[in-house]
């Protein structure tokens, strides 16, 4: 079962990789904003992967928070940058 939980963290580390190279290159803002809101969730489902395999479940209210302040920032990023293009 180890190899499986570090199969999953490599994949998740090269998913991360790749989508930091697309916030950097990004060449619009809500492109950037949509890569940094993968990155989140990649930071989260690497944490469940942490507590699934520890057996913690002593970080999954932390996880429930992260989740949520990622959702509402990326919705609200993603409502000022609309707006902003509209306003051009």
């Amino acid at each position: 079962m180890d190899t499986v939980y570090v199969i999953v963290l490599g994949i998740m580390v090269l998913a991360g990789l790749l989508t930091l190279v697309r916030l950097f290159r990004g060449p619009d803002t809500l492109d950037r904003i949509a890569a940094l809101d993968v990155f989140v969730v990649l930071i989260i489902g690497a944490t469940a992967v942490y507590v699934a395999y520890f057996r913690d479940g002593s970080n999954i209210p932390l996880l429930v928070a992260f989740a949520l302040l990622a959702f509402v920032g990326s919705a609200t990023a993603a409502r000022l940058a609309e707006r902003r293009e509209w306003h051009r």
